[in-house]
């Protein structure tokens, strides 16, 4: 397994744990993986491929927000009340990815605090992340030219 973003950050014996509730999927390139909105009760990290994540844009076609790759955490909004998908996101390529279901990861983090710390500190960075990609993404897309300068 590569060591690489979540993975590189969660102790071996806590990853293990974890790793027994993954399952190995595939993606089609221009498949849907999931609209902003819906119910999030999974997550996926990805192995190969990319994905983009995109808002819905009323009148317009969705905006892509970010492109993630091998080793990125794909999807977020598991953790957190009302567990409904923030953003879209569709394959770009084709993409293999472990999947996870959001439920059993949170039993198994009830009863493994290191393996939750770990998780949970990840996934903030990762939605800090996501947040600052969004704002700045679009910004370029709608803002008045000049907006994204430093003050």
């Amino acid at each position: 397994m590569t060591r690489t973003g979540l993975f590189s950050t969660i102790p071996e014996d806590h990853r293990d744990r974890l790793m027994d509730l993954g399952r190995d999927v595939a993606f089609p390139a221009g498949a849907r993986i999931f609209e902003e909105g819906s119910k999030a009760d999974r997550f996926w990290v990805l192995h190969t491929g990319a994905v983009a994540l995109d808002l819905h844009v009323p009148g317009r076609r969705p905006a892509v927000v970010e492109t993630i790759g091998a080793g990125e955490l794909l999807g977020w909004s598991w953790v957190c009340p009302p567990r409904q998908w923030h953003l879209g996101a569709e394959a770009v390529s084709p993409v293999r990815a472990w999947e996870f279901d959001a439920q059993e990861v949170l039993r198994l983090c009830e009863h493994d605090p290191a393996l939750d710390h770990a998780l949970l500190t990840y996934v903030v960075g990762t939605i800090g992340h996501r947040l600052r990609s969004a704002r700045t993404r679009l910004l370029d897309l709608y803002g008045p030219y000049g907006s994204g300068e430093p003050r």
